[in-house]
């Protein structure tokens, strides 16, 4: 079970791992088109919205809904049945956020009033800054259709998870890079406003991956009619599963938004600060943290399922799944949070520090990228723990504590309001550290998931592994002065080799500290 885990694991996260270098070299180019000002700040708040919204309709809250429910389904044998409810689910869910998509369309002033709140004051006030709130109601109605084509990507995804073709969704995102990447190259110069054209590029991109999912889907013979069935027992259950994990699973995104809505009233570029420090940390978040946990979670909804066959076998099956999610991003989350605390400003300055974005630029979004960079391993395990609930078809746990991380997280901002927009990054990750405790806390005390003690050994290991490293690249890590004197292919070679140097040096620590292959299977 474990070298199937492995293998899909690995499909993931290649593929993530593509999407993620493209991603990287988007954003390279949007930050030389845009810089951190005015016309970056707005972009990234058009996009911002609907990219949260599609947690809550699609990647999140709904599979997590969707799998564990389709699995029971699948469970029958019956392709009939599952090809009818997929018509029920698809034709339900597409009304209800065909909805949305329009109302946001319509009412995008409205949206942006509520979300970019200081940006309205200062357009009421016919002050400099409220260029940003008409641009932004421009922009709102070019990238929200993303959500609609987004949320049929996700479903398709779901199911194609759920049957073990994971390539398919993980690679989906690289055509949203590519067709931004070709926007902005060929679009941008053609425009006015530069950003007009990224978000061309987002409503191109959701198109294109709407597009690419039918064949894969259709080869499964799972293509389906839509049909809207509000009242069918399998979408009630969907439903009921789904609304409390609106919340409980879109928490860190919530906080973001908070976070956005915060820093309208801060100075111009603390949005794009903060944009570029949490991409550079979505890095190792989606090529690890994702990936896993979208491997694991048909496996815990099916080993969930099968309980009724062998209760005892079952309950071990299901916690031993989940210890080698936990161990497995403890293995790659902790030298990646080592690695991006000792390189954060060498990272920022090959892959950001060109046209509008400046050296200044890159001193002010790595300090929101260390202090976002305190949390990573709880973004991490906060993928996995909350698996553990939602494969069990338990929503409501995980919303309750959602909702004491998300109050923590409006508190923790108050306490950070003397730290400007370093503050709300500090803020999101003591909120996220507090929400993986709580999701841990709950499973250890219903008896179905606690760290093992091989586990806390190899925790151990890993992290004296980690810091060596970390003290070893640290020391041959050239001062800032050499960094920005370096000419920009000199600093690829030398980011390049730390980072090569970093993974030899863990890898052989971790053998000479006696990890094996067996630690990477169930213990």
């Amino acid at each position: 079970m474990s070298k199937r885990l492995l293998k899909s694991s690995l499909v993931v996260s290649t593929m993530t791992l593509l999407s993620r270098i493209l991603g990287l070299l988007r954003d390279i180019i949007t930050a030389h088109l845009l810089g951190a000002g005015v016309a970056a700040d707005v972009f990234l708040f058009a996009n911002r919205i609907p990219n949260f919204l599609r947690r809550l309709f699609a990647e999140g809250a709904f599979s997590q809904a969707f799998v564990p429910v389709l699995a029971e389904y699948q469970k029958t044998g019956d392709l009939n049945k599952t090809r009818e409810f997929v018509g029920k689910v698809s034709g339900t869910l597409g009304c209800l956020v065909s909805l949305v998509t329009l109302a946001a369309m319509i009412f995008s002033p409205v949206v942006v009033a509520l979300f970019g709140t200081g940006w309205f004051v200062d357009w009421l006030h016919d002050s400099p800054n409220g260029v940003k709130f008409e641009q932004a109601s421009l922009l709102l109605k070019i990238t929200f259709p993303y959500l609609w084509f987004i949320t049929f990507v996700a479903l398709s995804g779901a199911i194609l998870n759920t049957i073990g073709k994971f390539g398919v969704m993980s690679f989906s995102p690289v055509l949203l890079n590519i067709a931004m990447i070709c926007t902005a190259l060929l679009l941008a110069p053609h425009l006015q406003s530069p950003d007009l054209a990224l978000a061309i590029g987002v409503f191109i991109g959701g198109l294109l991956q709407f597009l690419f999912q039918i064949p894969f889907l259709k080869r499964a013979g799972l293509l389906t009619k839509p049909k809207w069935a509000w009242n069918d027992e399998g979408v009630k259950k969907i439903r009921n599963l789904m609304i409390p994990a609106l919340f409980g699973v879109s928490v860190s995104q919530i906080n973001l938004l908070l976070d956005t809505f915060i820093a309208s009233f801060l100075m111009t570029g603390s949005i794009s600060w903060l944009y570029y420090s949490d991409r550079l940390l979505e890095f190792p978040l989606g090529l690890f943290g994702i990936a896993i946990s979208t491997v694991i979670l048909p496996t815990l909804a099916r080993h969930h399922i099968n309980r009724t066959d062998n209760v005892k076998q079952s309950a071990v099956d299901f916690s031993n799944t989940m210890d080698w999610g936990i161990r497995m991003i403890l293995l790659l989350g902790i030298p990646a949070m080592v690695g991006i605390a000792v390189l954060a400003r060498p990272m920022l300055l090959v892959l950001f520090m060109r046209g509008s974005f400046t050296f200044s630029d890159v001193q002010a979004a790595t300090y929101s990228l260390w202090a976002f960079n305190a949390g990573l391993l709880s973004f991490m395990l906060i993928k996995i723990l909350a698996n553990g609930y939602y494969a069990r078809q338990d929503t409501k746990t995980p919303v309750k504590i959602g909702i004491i991380a998300m109050i923590a997280n409006m508190g923790f901002n108050l306490l950070a309001i003397p730290f400007s927009y370093v503050g709300l990054a500090m803020a999101s990750a003591m909120s996220a550290t507090l929400n993986a405790y709580l999701l841990y806390r709950g499973l250890a005390k219903t008896g179905v998931y606690c760290f093992s003690r091989q586990s806390a050994v190899f925790f151990i290991k890993i992290l004296v592994a980690a810091l060596i490293m970390g003290l070893v690249v640290w020391h041959y890590n050239p001062t800032l002065a050499q960094w920005n004197n370096m000419t920009f292919f000199a600093r690829i070679h030398w980011l390049a080799w730390l980072i090569g140097f970093a993974a030899v040096i863990y890898v052989v620590l971790l053998l000479l500290l006696g990890i094996r292959k067996k630690h990477l299977a169930y213990s």
